[in-house]
């Protein structure tokens, strides 16, 4: 007779989910970070051209860290406040001790 196991907690898939948005988020910031630096940044003018600056940055910097960061943090904290949900715990519904605590 197969064991069938016990459906997840609705909070740890709550949990999940809001989990892997917010990775997706941070992957999709890295994934333009990595390779804009790297094509931006390696091809510096070397012969004595200024490097054109953003807000005091040289411009693949703002554009390929300060952006992603500020956008991915915004994001993140917006799906803090309007996305991820609070949700009850077992204990607080049942008002009792779960089992093995005293």
């Amino acid at each position: 007779m197969p064991i069938s196991e016990p459906p997840d907690d609705p909070v740890f898939l709550h949990a999940r989910r809001e989990a892997i948005v917010i990775l997706l988020v941070w992957a999709a910031c890295f994934a333009w970070t990595v390779p804009y630096c790297y094509l931006n940044g390696y091809g510096a003018p070397t012969d004595g051209e200024p490097i054109p600056l953003v807000i005091g940055m040289p411009a693949w910097v703002f554009w390929g860290v300060a952006v992603p960061w500020l956008v991915g943090g915004l994001v993140s904290i917006g799906l803090c406040l309007f996305y991820i949900e609070d949700d009850d715990l077992a204990e607080e519904r049942s008002g009792e001790e779960p089992e093995g605590r005293e």
